[in-house]
């Protein structure tokens, strides 16, 4: 049956492999979710028992195949409703999130589907993260971390994590938005044409390039 807390799990472990290739471990799964390391050894047990998850003890979690088509549903769901907020409602990107967690566990599938058709079936959420289609399936182009690009590297900016509001809004001050080319000065600084742009210090570790 649905169950939110399995969903956070399911999402939070699906999540943490997209922009890069380390597993979640048990003790980073507790800190995202901000539980108690032992209620989260009991819930992934349970989810192994369940086929969703595979685990050995103190090693990392990964998905099973079950698992991934599962996030991957609720991962749609979440992202369809951020875009629907933004599109339809006049959200900007860094209030979508908390709505987007209440409302993903409440809307019918007939209503997400209308969604999806009345968006014109997106393929990227405003945050610059791939919504799966319905098969749980997902684009992705080659990519690199802005802390990680060498200077003088341009490229499209593919990604913004929307972990921090604050930062997400510092970005868009900035006039840096998903799609915008961009050139790398260093792990803060960019160019946008001839423009310089200093970005805050976590953007090196929240911003995704075009590699």
């Amino acid at each position: 049956m649905p169950s939110p807390a399995v969903d956070d799990y399911l999402k939070t472990i699906y999540h943490h492999t997209e922009w890069q290739d380390e597993r979640i471990t048990p003790s980073q799964l507790a800190a995202e979710l901000g539980l108690a390391p032992s209620s989260v050894t009991e819930m992934v047990q349970k989810l192994a028992a369940q086929g969703l998850v595979t685990h050995r003890p103190y090693g990392p979690v990964s998905l099973s195949e079950e698992g991934e088509h599962r996030a991957a549903a609720i991962i749609r769901r979440h992202r369809l409703i951020e875009t629907w907020l933004v599109r339809e409602f006049g959200y900007s990107w860094d209030e979508v999130h908390d709505e987007a967690e209440v409302l993903e566990h409440s809307i019918s599938d007939r209503l997400l589907e209308g969604i999806d058709e009345r968006l014109g079936r997106p393929r990227f959420d405003p945050h610059g993260d791939a919504i799966p289609d319905a098969a749980g399936h997902v684009h992705r182009e080659p990519f690199i971390l802005l802390g990680q690009a060498p200077a003088g590297h341009v490229g499209r900016v593919l990604r913004v994590s929307d972990r921090d509001p604050d930062l997400l809004r510092a970005v868009e001050a900035s006039g840096v938005a998903v799609g915008t080319t961009v050139t790398v000065m260093d792990a803060a600084g960019l160019r946008i044409g001839e423009t310089p742009v200093t970005l805050p210090a976590a953007a090196a570790d929240a911003v995704w390039l075009s590699a």
